[in-house]
């Protein structure tokens, strides 16, 4: 296919990688070039987002939020105004219901197709192929889209025949991960005063989940290691905020993800939005008086 990528952060830079090496076609565009140019040879690199998509299948959008979304959209040199009639965009980006909504709708006033598919993994995930893709949308563009999502992920889910849908699982889930990162957080300063090794605890809890999140996660809790981050607090803080917009639009309390918000709101306000999003467990070593 003939492909365009636009946001090559550390997951869309794996990603496009990896379609790179699945055969596709694919020309880039980032605000920094020098993003671009790590690519290779095997990439073309735009001038604008507007130019990577005019001759294009498909569009893949991977940006860090609903700004971010919309300009490059909707913007004087956007993918809409340039994308051809028939021709997909698939938003990776973990941005909110309403402007799941909004997309859709200007895709199909310009005769273009539209598919919400976010995507559960961190960078390390991203560049195994290894993410999991979670899909909404028409169900010809989505078996339209299905050879991107073979050649950056490791197993697909339909959300819905409405885009938007996709984006609610995406910003539930990273809630649900976020308050697993809490709770994580609580138990391991608890631990830390009781004078049990944080790491025979991770081991206890890697066993009885059985999960890669809580594996992934505890162990960079245990270890006290935020950065690099592999996904900034400050960009879990929204993603939270996403969530409980989407529980009220759909008139659903979720009580917990506003105790979650607060808490990353407070890491925030103590600068650590640019660290991981594990960092929460800080908060909470604070507050029990341990060294940070």
């Amino acid at each position: 296919m003939n492909l365009a990528f636009i946001g090559l952060g550390n997951m869309g830079s794996a990603m496009a990688r990896n379609l790179i090496e699945a055969g596709h076609r694919v020309t880039v565009y980032n605000r920094s070039r020098a993003k671009a140019e790590a690519l290779g040879v095997a990439v073309r690199i735009a001038a604008s987002p507007a130019e990577a998509v005019d001759a294009c299948d498909a569009a893949i959008t991977m940006l860090a939020d609903d700004p971010a979304v919309l300009e490059v959209v909707t913007g004087e040199s956007g993918i809409a105004r340039a994308l051809p009639a028939g021709s997909v965009h698939i938003g990776c980006s973990t941005i909110s219901t309403a402007l799941g909504r909004r997309l859709a709708a200007e895709h199909a006033a310009r005769g273009q197709q539209y598919v919400s598919a976010p995507v559960f993994g961190r960078p390390d995930a991203a560049a195994a192929k290894k993410l999991l893709v979670v899909a909404a949308g028409d169900a010809a563009a989505l078996e339209r889209s299905q050879a991107v999502f073979e050649a950056i992920g490791r197993q697909t889910f339909v959300a819905g025949a409405e885009p938007w849908q996709a984006n609610a699982v995406k910003v539930c889930g990273n809630f649900m991960i976020a308050s697993m990162l809490e709770s994580f957080g609580e138990a391991n300063a608890t631990l830390r005063k009781a004078g049990v090794d944080p790491h025979l605890f991770l081991d206890v809890m890697s066993t009885l989940f059985g999960s890669p999140v809580y594996a992934n996660y505890g162990r960079i809790i245990a270890d006290e290691k935020f950065t690099p981050a592999g996904f900034a607090l400050r960009l879990g803080f929204k993603d939270c905020r996403l969530a409980i917009d989407t529980a009220r639009e759909c008139n659903a309390p979720m009580p917990i993800a506003s105790l979650v918000h607060d808490r990353l709101l407070e890491a925030i306000a103590l600068g650590m939005g640019e660290i991981d999003w594990s960092a929460i467990a800080r908060v909470s070593a604070l507050h029990a008086g341990l060294p940070v």
